[in-house]
């Protein structure tokens, strides 16, 4: 058993979608779990529906209609006939979505966008399969909510591995081709997703619960790069990674692997490649147990949008270890990812990344009890393996707000 996964790049369109069959048929696996993400950028068009119903409903109806379009372009491209199966089980979709909007009563915002972004990768995945079976290529679909149980974290959900790894080794035929949905799970019959980019963690909950021989994540890239070449000018491929390199570039922010990928594929010693569906011939970046970095060259992440906090006691007394728990509970409530930590005796200063927009709440509570200062949109670098000409590559001139850094690892916040 070998487990694909193919991002929303390699689902954009209808010819993206024909280049996903060269792919399976160069690679001539049989013994396949595909792993499918929302089509393009339909992720952010299903987050617009969301917005839409809580915070501007002149905005809704033009929100569902572009889903429904772009949808309706690719079938049309693939297919052609609007009489197709495939049309009438993506309105069944569509039925679902507005009946949702219709009936829910339900005010929590996390709660809701499960149920009505993850729609992106159950159509994506609903296309796919159909018109891999109209050309030949038979294959199985199956419902990610029915095999990944997790807990009711909406928006970040925490996989339960015993049930489902029983779900998974049920379902999962191992003598043909299935395909599935990234990103989403199941919770009493209730959608959850497991956090944005989540895709490559339901590859690797596959391959864990199959015991999988390896994982292939299939992107618009050669393979994994030192920097991101839209940041960066000059980039170098890494042929070879470790788990735990890698895992540490997951950590800081490196966006070609989720960071809850690695963990249990190491587990079970699975290899992860990520190859190009472009080049098809180039075997790519590998991810296993062995040297840290082929070549060994310092790798850049860079995290933008980020809020660096400076948090003190009114009174002038030490941030201790009383107001540290005080605090980090508060930053664990608001769900505010903390990626950069450093204290004095009179001061902490954290920076954070506010995925769900609550950082004002987060103050709001806090400002009673501590001074607190803070620094809007700023932009983080981590430098693995850095040296004098990467970090002077990274500042140039940049106001530098903090610096912290040990023996392997410099992290810079700049404007």
């Amino acid at each position: 058993m070998k487990i694909f996964k193919f991002g929303g790049a390699s689902v954009k369109d209808a010819e993206s979608i024909k280049s996903l069959v060269e792919v399976l048929i160069h690679e001539q696996e049989e013994n396949l779990i595909i792993v499918i993400s929302a089509m393009g950028k339909m992720t952010n068009a299903f987050e617009k529906i969301v917005n839409a119903l809580f915070f501007n409903k002149n905005e809704l109806e033009r929100s569902v209609s572009d889903v429904k379009n772009y949808h309706s372009k690719i079938v049309f491209g693939l297919f052609g006939d609007s009489n197709t199966e495939i049309f009438k089980e993506i309105e069944v979709e569509y039925e679902g979505l507005e009946n949702f909007i219709e009936e829910n009563k339900k005010d929590d915002f996390d709660f809701v966008y499960d149920q009505i972004v993850s729609l992106g990768e159950l159509i994506s995945t609903k296309i796919v399969s159909a018109y891999l079976n109209k050309v030949g290529i038979k294959n199985t679909w199956l419902d990610a909510r029915k095999l990944i149980a997790t807990d009711a974290f909406y928006r970040e959900a925490k996989v339960d591995w015993k049930s489902t790894k029983e779900k998974i080794s049920k379902a999962v035929s191992k003598k043909e081709i299935s395909i599935t949905q990234g990103f989403i799970g199941g919770c009493n019959d209730k959608v959850t997703t497991l956090g944005r980019e989540g895709s490559d963690f339901s590859a690797a909950i596959f391959a864990y619960c199959l015991n999988a021989q390896s994982v292939t994540i299939w992107k618009d890239v050669q393979g994994v790069l030192n920097a991101d070449p839209s940041c960066f000018k000059e980039t170098v491929m890494l042929q070879q990674i470790s788990y735990k390199e890698a895992i540490e570039m997951a950590y800081y922010g490196a966006s070609v692997i989720h960071p809850k990928t690695l963990k249990p594929l190491e587990n079970k010693l699975i290899p992860l490649r990520v190859r190009s569906f472009y080049d098809l011939n180039n075997e790519g970046t590998i991810i296993q147990k062995g040297k840290k970095l082929v070549p060994k060259v310092p790798c850049f992440i860079l995290k933008n949008q980020q809020i660096l906090v400076s948090i003190s006691a009114l009174d002038f007394s030490f941030m201790v270890e009383h107001h540290l728990s005080q605090v980090f509970q508060k930053l664990h409530d608001y769900k505010l990812k903390v990626n950069l930590i450093q204290n004095s005796a009179l001061s902490f200063s954290v920076c954070i990344e506010d995925k769900f927009d609550n950082f004002l709440s987060f103050y709001e509570e806090l400002k009673s009890t501590y001074k607190i200062s803070y620094n809007t949109d700023l932009t983080l670098y981590t430098i693995r393996h850095f040296d004098k000409a990467s970090i002077e590559r990274v500042v140039n001139e940049k106001k530098v707000f903090l610096k912290q850094s040990s023996r392997e690892t410099i992290q810079i916040i700049t404007e």
